[in-house]
């Protein structure tokens, strides 16, 4: 791996505010969105990015301004369109750091520029677990998610890109993208199982807390093109407290969760949720696999103040982008609503 930034968490630390400030020296809405999201989710990186953020922030919104008074389209995407267009609402300093809270078991954020997030393919009604690669849909070829590309080369045999995620919801969150050229739907093989497994325990010793999210389609996968969610954590995920069930304790956990310490059991089962249509969400820590078959987005109402429960919900994170839901929340609202995804 040349010029690899898994070699050490201060190397893959270092690498990633690199390639942030890298970014913010590109034209262009959605890499400043990218990196505005990225830095008010950590405060170191907010820390070293406000000065060139407040910069291109300002620079933005003067070409805003300028085209939409000349009755000129503003050149970029609609989606970035839109969202720079709140941000400019309410003003560089009124987007919110995130904030972080336990309530019982849970992890609670307010992840308040995520509330510009667009929906994609998550407010679709959706059947089965697969749905071919739509070439004419969003996915990881478009070329201007070059610009978003953190690490690319090979990585454990394949290749792969490492993209950051536009908007975080986890520390150091990436989207691995593995052999994006083949135009893989969200559909789990059984040799990209395997990968991710070896992959997993391969950084697991360089990298304290890595792991990757997975989510099926129908269990609120915005992208239907095969990727899974890096993560470098300091903290466990509430999943995988001791207490609970599927970790050797006394306590049921409110959605069904298979713990697995094999790659070739967790196959066996995941291979059997295939065959019955059934929707999942996934965590890969080193050397064990976290399933929790679920109810498919759109079968069910979820509560006004999520979009959706995806791999991170699933495991016991919530999060709100409205303060008052963050500052109120209690452990039986997140209790109740992890129910509803039950099968």
């Amino acid at each position: 791996m040349s010029n690899s930034p898994f070699l050490s968490i201060e190397t893959f630390r270092q690498a990633f505010l690199a390639g942030l400030e890298d970014l913010l020296e590109q034209p262009g809405f959605g890499v400043f969105i990218l990196g505005l999201a990225n830095a008010t989710f950590d405060p170191e990186i907010h820390a070293a990015l406000k000065s060139p953020l407040q910069y291109r922030f300002d620079q933005l919104a003067e070409i805003c301004r300028e085209s939409l008074s000349g009755g000129r389209e503003v050149p970029t995407a609609p989606d970035d369109l839109v969202v720079f267009l709140k941000l400019m609402a309410i003003g560089f300093d009124g987007v919110a750091l995130t904030e972080f809270r336990r309530t019982d078991e849970w992890e609670l954020q307010f992840n308040h520029i995520r509330a510009f997030r667009p929906a994609r393919m998550t407010g679709e009604k959706v059947t089965g677990i697969h749905r071919p690669f739509d070439p004419r849909g969003f996915h990881f070829n478009k070329p201007f998610l070059r610009k978003e590309v953190f690490w690319e080369g090979e990585l454990h045999g394949l290749e792969v890109e490492l993209l950051y995620n536009k908007f975080p919801f986890a520390q150091f969150h990436g989207l691995l993208v593995p052999e994006r050229r083949e135009r893989e739907p969200q559909y789990l093989s059984h040799l990209y199982h395997l990968y991710i497994w070896n992959l997993t325990e391969e950084l697991g010793g360089c990298l304290p807390g890595v792991g990757f999210g997975y989510n099926s389609y129908g269990a609120f996968a915005s992208v239907n093109h095969l990727h899974f969610q890096m993560f470098v954590r300091e903290q466990s995920l509430p999943l995988e407290a001791e207490q609970w069930e599927h970790s050797g304790g006394e306590t049921p956990y409110p959605v069904d969760c298979l713990h697995f310490g094999s790659a070739p059991e967790a196959w066996a089962y995941l291979n059997e949720l295939h065959r019955e249509g059934i929707s999942y969400n996934l965590i890969y820590r080193p050397g064990c696999l976290y399933c929790l078959p679920r109810r498919k987005q759109g079968c069910y109402e979820h509560a006004p103040w999520t979009t959706g429960y995806a791999w991170y919900e699933m495991a016991g994170g919530v999060t709100t982008t409205n303060r008052a839901d963050y500052d109120n929340f209690d452990a039986a609202v997140i209790d109740a609503e992890l129910a509803k995804l039950q099968l």
